[in-house]
């Protein structure tokens, strides 16, 4: 069994490490970066707006060399699906990766400029999902790369291309009616990763406002220093053990879009937890659904 460095280090990659990969000039590598925004607008009545943007011109002014930009709104989703952000397609990811270079046998290094690294974590839940265990996150991403002052650079990569072959993990990934046969079962832990305000039903985005029955919050801010770094195992655990999560149950994760609940599903799968879904709709389709229930506090 890994031991906790072991599982962080499958995981996490941390700066020193990157730079040094980068200047021996590894050629399995390929690094990727996900910057990008949800930009809210909330009403003094609770109603709240999001978009959901890309940062190509970003990226384009300065990145980490070698790093592989990927718009986490339209590369990674399904544009076809009625419900947001939607997890893409297996051929159309096996068609984006392979012309941009990203291969079966390389090591994914992947960031963004997130506070809780939400855009990476998702990527790496899409690699999962369809069966790649060959990505890991760069801990504190875009901010501790920038803050240390590292190369950076305007220089636009090119990779052979490559085969990446989808192997779809379906228990990954839950649906609407999958989430609500498992309201109630004492053997999944439901976990609501959005801020408190939408848990509570203060602030509503969608047609209702709450939360899914059941569900504990546990907003994935939580696991991060306010230098966008996860904090120490044992903070993590402690974080963890007060939201009663055990390794023994299915943890089932959602927010409102599929996105930010893989930061926690990610904090989980670091500390060893295997049984890790997420609901991908999420409350841009639960929310929206008048045959639904919902709690609010």
């Amino acid at each position: 069994m890994a031991t906790e460095s072991q599982l962080r280090s499958l995981h996490l990659v941390e700066t020193d490490w990157l730079a040094e990969q980068i200047a021996q000039g590894n050629p399995n590598l390929r690094i990727v970066e996900l910057r990008g925004y949800v930009k809210t607008q909330t009403t003094p009545e609770g109603v709240q707006t999001a978009t959901y943007t890309g940062a190509p011109e970003e990226y384009a002014q300065a990145h980490i060399p070698g790093a592989i930009y990927l718009d986490w709104t339209t590369d990674i989703v399904d544009e076809n699906d009625p419900v947001s952000a939607q997890v893409a397609p297996p051929e159309k990811l096996a068609r984006l990766f392979g012309e941009k270079g990203i291969g079966d046998e390389n090591l994914i290094v992947v960031y963004d400029s997130h506070p809780a690294s939400q855009f990476a974590t998702r990527l790496w839940w899409v690699m999962r999902y369809y069966g790649n265990t060959q990505v890991r996150v760069l801990n504190g991403g875009w901010k501790k790369w920038t803050a240390e002052e590292r190369a950076t650079t305007a220089e636009m990569p090119r990779y052979p291309k490559a085969t990446f072959t989808p192997r779809t993990q379906s228990a990954l990934r839950k649906t609407a009616s999958e989430v609500l046969q498992e309201i109630g079962n004492p053997a999944i832990s439901l976990i609501d990763a959005r801020d408190e305000g939408q848990y509570t039903g203060k602030i509503r985005r969608g047609n209702f406002g709450g939360h899914i029955p059941g569900a504990r919050h546990l907003p994935r801010e939580a696991f991060f220093t306010s230098e966008n770094t996860f904090h120490p195992e044992t903070i993590l655990r402690e974080l963890v053990a007060e939201a009663q999560l055990t390794p023994e149950k299915e943890v089932l994760a959602y927010c409102n879009g599929g996105v930010a609940a893989t930061s926690v599903l990610f904090t989980l799968s670091m500390l060893g937890y295997t049984r890790l879904s997420n609901y991908d709709g999420s409350w841009n389709e639960w929310g929206m659904r008048e045959d639904l229930p919902r709690e609010t506090v």
